[in-house]
């Protein structure tokens, strides 16, 4: 007797579906059959959560558990929406809507509004900072570009955390909201002309799209009914980065039932500051006391040794540890040794790690797959330099290139004009410090963070380098910085298809590369200098894990014990080193040498002597010349005059400034040292191997003349 086709289609459907399960690992098969809710998934890094969270949406789909019409998988990005629904197409699970929090909302409300309130849904805002200004200025408060900016974070934290303009000042302080901009309550008052100035204009913002869903399906009865009737299995990702107000909405969503699949990792939860409350994804099992907790663990992204680093840096986060913590298990062969490296200072360091690349280049690794990563925008410029001075193209994350901020470009205006209508007398370096006060800047950092801070630290960043600068080149003025900065802008926005990515640590989440350097990793930056709380320390810990598990084959962490050449060596690495046993040291580090070799590995490197008088040589100008300045110069002024004659017709062929090519120190070095071959011209400061390729033969031609 035959089976029945309904019966035969059912076992070819249960067939296809046990096929799905295959090719995952056995925590990734218990998500993908984990069909009924509730279900929490804590995933670690690299761990595959996407792959088992649409495996599991598909499996259910084919074994009929799921109509794929009422399932609705929640993303906090389009971009991770977009590649959920492809997973799910070439999974055979058509028809599964995967939406970020704000699309989901947007489509109910607009649906929805025009049945219960009789009008369409007032019209979206397309910038929040128009509105800011009128409602700043109705409450008599100047505000200016990055002011903006911290407001409309303020704005969006307090509509997303469930706080009113009358609670702000209150409630802002105990959840660390210090701005440098404005005071709690000059917020609160800003805040509240802000709704009346929405209210009056008929405009809503973002986050007024998720309270007005909200208030749809709490207020209406049938509203609420309709939209589970059409939902009936929910997904959540990144569940550690949703907010009270999301998290409202999901409660209304799921209206006291239980079918819901959460994943995420307390370990990644970097965006506190933008309202994200990680205790929804800590403490789901005990809201859910029937809930089916799952581990991933086997980390199939990174090398044994990498993910080593990674438990490390987190086992040392308390006494009752980060709950809900996964260990991770790393699935691939050995790799080399993630290395740890110190340098005297933030240029040293952005020398040795452009030279590192230039030799991973070199060797075949493509630059799309290294990366770069920092923990504020301002840190990028030397590494944008130092890569740039080797011609080797990158690519700013999520950030505008150093000379293309705002502040920058006002900073330069401001400058140039200050040359054009006379330099007056000074330092150059205090000329500088003097324009730049006239803008806001102030020696000392404003307190508190948001767009301020960031703009005072690119600010700071044009001081030290414009200190460095004047240092390196004693005789320059104004003028002559000008001509350096447009340089360094020139050779840095030249456009490029593809190159090695510079990225902060936030933004790096979620993306990965071959190779990975962590740079910039003292005390007083990470964690950074206003982390105050322990909580805020840990958030900065569970960063800088983020940016170590970004690698996948080599990982490079290093950090400098000054800012400045010259400087006085006082930062230590990250305290987040400590449980792997690395310690700083006042010394500074050899060159970096990507390896497999274990530890840091540091050789001395002496304060150069005076050849003359055997004195430590610890300012810039002397240690070019390689004596000190008051000692007795033993220059073959023939010599000096025929290289400055040189240098002129050279700097006139290459349409740039002659101190570009060798300065005026560095001319003087070689007309006194008299060297006969590149070994001895490499001795001298101020020429390395690239000035040597370049320069060398001609000037060694002239000395042996």
């Amino acid at each position: 007797m035959s089976q029945p086709v309904s019966d035969i289609t059912q076992v070819v459907a249960a067939r296809s579906a046990d096929a799905l399960l295959e090719a995952l690992d056995p925590e990734q098969r218990a998500v993908a059959t984990a069909l009924h809710g509730p279900v929490v998934v804590m995933a670690g890094a690299g761990t595959g959560k996407t792959r088992a969270i649409t495996h599991r949406i598909a499996y259910g789909v084919r074994t009929g558990t799921y109509d794929p019409a009422r399932v609705l998988a929640v993303t906090f990005t389009q971009r991770a929406a977009g590649e959920m629904r492809g997973r799910l197409a070439q999974l055979g699970a058509d028809g599964v809507q995967a939406r970020t929090f704000h699309s989901a909302a947007l489509r109910q409300a607009r649906w929805f509004w025009p049945k219960v309130y009789k009008s369409e849904l007032p019209p979206i805002a397309d910038r929040k900072f128009p509105l800011l200004t009128e409602a700043a200025s109705r409450c008599r408060v100047r505000v200016d570009t990055p002011g903006l900016r911290d407001l409309a974070g303020e704005v969006e934290w307090a509509k997303v955390s469930n706080v009113r303009p009358d609670d702000y000042a209150k409630l802002a302080p105990t959840s660390g909201r210090t701005l440098a901009a404005f005071d709690p309550a000059t917020i609160a008052r800003i805040f509240a002309a802000y709704e009346d100035v929405k209210l009056e204009r008929g405009r809503i913002d973002l986050e007024d799209v998720l309270l007005c869903a909200v208030a749809l399906l709490a207020e209406d009865e049938r509203v609420a009914a309709e939209i589970r009737r059409q939902y009936r299995t929910f997904v959540v990702d990144e569940y550690q980065d949703v907010s009270p107000l999301q998290q409202s909405l999901l409660d209304l969503w799921l209206g006291g039932r239980g079918d819901v699949c959460v994943v995420g990792d307390p370990a990644q939860t970097i965006y506190s500051w933008a309202g994200a409350d990680p205790e929804n994804l800590v403490r789901f099992a005990s809201r859910h006391d029937d809930a089916t907790v799952i581990k991933l663990v086997r980390d199939y992204r990174s090398t044994p040794q990498i993910v080593d680093v990674a438990n490390k840096i987190l086992d040392s986060t308390g006494p009752a540890g980060l709950p809900g913590r996964v260990t991770l298990r790393s699935q691939r062969d050995a790799g080399p040794t993630p290395t740890y490296r110190e340098y005297p200072d933030e240029v040293a360091e952005a020398d040795a790690v452009a030279r590192a690349i230039a030799k991973l280049r070199d060797s075949g690794t493509a630059l799309r797959d290294i990366a770069i990563l920092f923990r504020t925008n301002a840190q990028s410029e030397n590494f944008e330099q130092a890569l740039a001075e080797r011609s080797i193209p990158a690519v700013l994350k999520g950030a505008e290139r150093f000379f293309e901020r705002p502040e920058i470009r006002q900073a330069a205006m401001l400058l140039r004009g200050q040359a054009k209508a006379g330099e007056p007398g000074g330092d150059l370096a205090e000329v500088v410090r003097g324009v730049l006060a006239g803008a806001g800047w102030t020696p000392e950092p404003p307190k508190g963070k948001g767009a301020v801070r960031d703009r005072w630290e690119s600010l700071s960043a044009l001081v030290t380098m414009t200190s460095d600068y004047a240092a390196a080149h004693p005789e320059a003025g104004l003028a002559e910085l000008m001509t350096e900065l447009d340089r360094r802008a020139a050779i840095q926005h030249a456009p490029l298809a593809e190159g090695v990515t510079l990225a902060t640590l936030h933004t790096a989440k979620g993306l990965e590369w071959g190779c990975v350097f962590i740079v910039g990793a003292h005390e007083g930056t990470l964690p950074i200098s206003y982390a105050q709380t322990p909580a805020q320390v840990e958030e900065e810990r569970r960063l800088f894990y983020v940016g170590v598990t970004r690698a996948k084959d080599q990982l490079a962490i290093s950090w400098s014990t000054s800012r400045s050449p010259g400087g006085r060596g006082q930062r230590g690495p990250t305290r987040f080193l400590d449980t792997l046993g690395v310690r700083g040291s006042s010394r500074p580090a050899s060159d970096w040498q990507p390896s497999a070799r274990t530890g840091r590995e540091r050789t001395e490197k002496p304060i150069p002597k005076c050849r003359v008088c055997g004195r430590g040589l610890l300012d810039a100008g002397a240690r070019k010349l390689g004596r000190c300045e008051d000692c007795p110069s033993t220059m073959d002024q023939k010599l000096y005059d025929a290289l400055f004659e040189w240098r002129a017709e050279k700097a006139e062929e290459e349409r740039m400034p002659a101190f570009v090519i060798f300065t005026d120190a560095t001319l003087t070095a070689i007309a006194e040292l008299r060297p006969t071959d590149e070994r001895e011209l490499l001795r001298i400061p101020g020429i390395g191997r690239t000035k040597l390729q370049k320069y060398g033969e001609p000037v060694l031609n002239i000395c042996t003349r």
